[in-house]
Formats: structure tokens, C-alpha cells, sequence
């Protein structure tokens, strides 16, 4: 009996010893409260996109505002270089588009290219679609004096992915009627865009 109670005092004692717990750490020490301005990140439009060719937020909205309106307020040396960026990361080609809110082609053509999906796909997937002013407020006239000169409103400059010119389009070629010839503007969009990669 003596031998028995040992053994089992001997295992309880191991029991026990196998449930002891080690101290629990030292708490770190707390870090100070960052307290200074917290600004939010600004995208740099001048480099592309750490991620090589997916663009970020703000380089998609920088890049739409490109195509919204006729602004006299706008630069148009810096919506290039927006441009140019956009352009290279997708291996697109630019279109200055000249004309102001003023000019009734000029929202025809924006109409005809909105309701024509393939256009408008095609158009995207191969330019990037900038707006320049032409107004009395603001006729960009430094800007537009490195371009041929403009007999009508709108009117196309075709531009490769480094802003060299390429194409200056009269578009009262493109029209037909009270608006748009689909098949010429179709082919001029077509003769443009940049080379299919092999």
C-alpha cells in the first residue's frame, strides 16, 4: 500500500508540475500617439504606377477629367503630360480634341461617340481623349501654337504616346448631314491607333 500511495503521489506530483504556467511577459512599453497632420497620398501623374500598368484612383479620375468638358480653366501643358502617362502605360495614342461649350459639332461629336458603344470601346481602348479649350475666355493660344493651324471647330490633333504630332483631322470631313459619317469616323479612328503589338 505504502508503494502505491508513493507511486501515486509521485505522479501527482508530476501531474502538477506539468500544469505549472511560466510568467506571463513583460508588457511592452506603449508607443506615443502620432499626433502630427495626417494628409492623404496624392497621386503623382507624372510616373506611372509602382504596379507597372494598373493605374490607381486617382490616375483613372485624372484621366476621365481629361474628356469631360471644354474648361477655359484647364491647363493644357499639364492635361498632356497627363495624357502622355496614360498613354504610355497603355500603349494608346492622344487625341487633342480643340473646340470649347460654345461649339454645337463639338457636342455632336461627344453625342454620336456616346451612343455608339463599338466607337466608344474602340475609341478607349486605343486614345486617350483630351479636351482643349478654344474660347473667348481662354483660346489656349500658346498651347495650340506648337499645332498646325484651325480652320473649324472641333478639330482632331493625333498625337503619339511622347505628344508628337501625327495627324491634324479638319473634321467637316467626318460629318455627314446635321452630324457624324459612322464610317468615316470609324476609319479615321482605325488609321490612327497605334500598331497592334505582334
Amino acid at each position: 500500500m505504502k508503494r502505491m500511495s508513493g507511486g501515486i503521489s509521485l505522479l501527482l506530483a508530476a501531474a502538477l508540475a506539468g500544469c505549472s504556467q511560466p510568467a506571463p511577459p513583460a508588457p511592452e512599453k506603449a508607443q506615443p500617439l502620432d499626433t502630427s497632420e495626417q494628409k492623404a497620398p496624392v497621386a503623382d501623374t507624372s510616373q506611372p504606377v509602382a504596379s507597372g500598368n494598373t493605374p490607381a484612383a486617382a490616375d483613372i479620375a485624372a484621366v476621365a477629367a481629361l474628356n469631360a468638358q471644354f474648361d477655359p480653366a484647364r491647363d493644357p501643358v499639364a492635361d498632356l503630360e497627363t495624357a502622355k502617362v496614360e498613354a504610355q502605360r497603355g500603349g494608346k495614342r492622344i487625341v487633342l480634341d480643340v473646340g470649347g461649350e460654345w461649339c454645337s459639332w463639338c457636342h455632336l461629336m461627344d453625342a454620336f461617340m456616346e451612343g455608339d458603344s463599338e466607337i466608344r470601346r474602340f475609341r478607349d481602348a486605343h486614345y486617350v481623349w483630351m479636351k482643349v479649350n478654344y474660347s473667348e475666355d481662354n483660346e489656349n493660344a500658346a498651347f495650340l501654337s506648337r499645332f498646325p493651324a484651325i480652320t473649324g471647330y472641333p478639330h482632331l490633333f493625333v498625337l503619339d504616346a511622347e505628344g508628337q504630332l501625327l495627324h491634324s483631322q479638319f473634321t467637316g470631313e467626318l460629318e455627314k448631314g446635321k452630324g457624324y459619317d459612322r464610317r468615316k469616323f470609324f476609319a479615321f479612328l482605325k488609321e490612327w491607333a497605334p500598331p497592334a503589338s505582334p
